[in-house]
């Protein structure tokens, strides 16, 4: 099968997919994200949409919408910490892309009183004005890979191998659509389903106004390699030997994705480094803030957030995840960015 039917099987069975089965976030699951790491985090997102909101116009109805919310901590954050600007939470009408029911529990719990709407798929989320936040949401969409053989390019599949056992192998045809040239071995990796999502975001952001954040790891130059990965109790597991119980995911392309979003007609932000972006924000002043109301552990445990989500080096936090917006051509440039472009942008 294709690379992208094993991803989307493992992670999205309905009886034995990874997502469908469990919670897999924190210190108890298989990793922790952003907003699991600090408050600071998901209350620098919600300012931003606040501050989007007024560059919109203020409208008296728009939706928050959240691709892959976890455990609902990040939409929770962002909503505590709009209660400082009137009438947002008002207008605000929660939407949540969500198919885990086990996730989808703990969103109802975290959210109580904001009545979200959940969906199965992005469509139906997008209505009018929009507000969309996506952290770690691409990275964990299918997608296929192919290597390049001295026939030419040749999908990638999983399947048996002599014993029986998951394994890695290519198809007999060679693929001649791809278009591209590259040295033999190399792998190309088409993100196909995670392009038809920005680029659907960015043609509603562009017609009815509003504006979509991405946060995610990846590049911000295209290439090729094999970034398959799985995660499972923090550590790296092969992707082939607990299918179902390990994450599965892959670098997100910020280049491709910038291109598809000013295909589709949107204006583009970034993409930005996490730790350039959070700085923009404030984060240094918001941690500044918390400390002075801290005891001496919370200080430490704050301390310690701050340098994770900044974590400097091709690994760490702040330079591995980039951030990318897309927004409606009208709306001047967005809190948080600044002279960060994709190649060939202008």
């Amino acid at each position: 099968m294709p690379v992208s039917r094993y991803m989307g099987l493992c992670l999205g069975h309905p009886r034995h997919g990874y997502y469908t089965t469990r919670d897999p976030f924190g210190r108890e699951g298989d990793f922790t994200t952003a907003p699991e790491i600090s408050q600071m985090f998901g209350e620098l997102i919600g300012l931003w949409a606040a501050h989007l909101w007024q560059a919109m116009g203020a409208p008296a109805r728009f939706r928050l919408v959240e691709l892959g919310p976890g455990r609902g901590t990040l939409m929770s954050d962002m909503l505590r910490a709009t209660r400082i600007l009137p009438g947002f939470r008002e207008a605000a009408s929660i939407h949540l892309v969500e198919t885990s029911p086990a996730l989808r529990a703990r969103q109802a719990a975290a959210l109580t009183g904001f009545d979200p709407v959940w969906h199965d798929g992005l469509a139906s989320a997008l209505e009018g004005p929009v507000i969309l936040v996506a952290n770690e949401f691409l990275d964990a969409l299918p997608l296929d890979q192919f290597v390049m053989t001295q026939e030419g390019w040749r999908e990638r599949l999983v399947g048996l191998d002599s014993e029986g056992k998951l394994a890695f192998g290519l198809a007999a045809q060679a693929e001649g659509a791809l278009g591209v040239s590259a040295p033999a071995g190399s792998v190309f990796e088409q993100p196909s389903l995670a392009l038809d999502i920005v680029g659907q975001v960015a043609g509603h952001v562009a017609a009815e106004g509003g504006a979509a954040l991405f946060i995610d790891y990846g590049s911000v130059r295209s290439g090729y390699g094999d970034t398959l990965q799985a995660m499972r109790k923090h550590g790296f597991v092969d992707p082939l030997a607990q299918p179902g119980e390990a994450d599965l995911t892959v670098h997100v392309d910020f280049e491709r994705m910038g291109h598809a979003a000013l295909k589709a007609g949107a204006a583009l932000h970034g993409p930005a480094s996490q730790r350039d972006f959070l700085l923009a924000l404030g984060l240094a002043q918001r941690a500044q803030a918390l400390s002075l109301k801290a005891d001496a552990d919370q200080r430490d445990a704050i301390s310690a957030a701050f340098d994770r989500l900044i974590e400097p080096g091709e690994t760490g936090m702040g330079e591995l995840f980039k951030v990318l917006a897309l927004s409606r051509p009208d709306l001047p440039l967005l809190p948080g960015f600044d002279l960060h472009r994709l190649p060939d942008q202008g």
